[in-house]
């Protein structure tokens, strides 16, 4: 179909409105479509990044507490072989 000028190919043979509609608010939707997407993605890398952040911290604080317990495991037998050697020596001096 040809048209004879720029207001005939708009007006599209008394359909120009709805024509024109229908396009704008498809080029409307994909807009927003393209924009929703584009901060879910975002919301979700922030998610995933917290998440990361929050379970390396859960770790250091796991390897912390697990130094600290060996630590005092450490401490315990030393203070156990003090003990032993006070009650051996005790025991052959008397």
């Amino acid at each position: 179909m040809q048209f004879d000028s720029l207001s005939a190919f708009l007006d599209m043979g008394g359909y120009g409105f709805y024509v024109w509609l229908s396009y704008g608010v498809t080029a409307l939707l994909l807009i927003i479509l393209v924009i929703a997407s584009n901060s879910q993605n975002k919301a979700v890398i922030e998610r995933i990044l917290a998440r990361q952040k929050r379970e390396k911290k859960l770790r250091h604080a796991a390897e912390q507490q697990n130094q600290q317990q060996v630590q005092d495991a450490s401490s315990v037998n030393h203070t156990e072989d003090k003990i032993k050697k006070n009650n051996d020596s005790n025991e052959v001096s008397s």
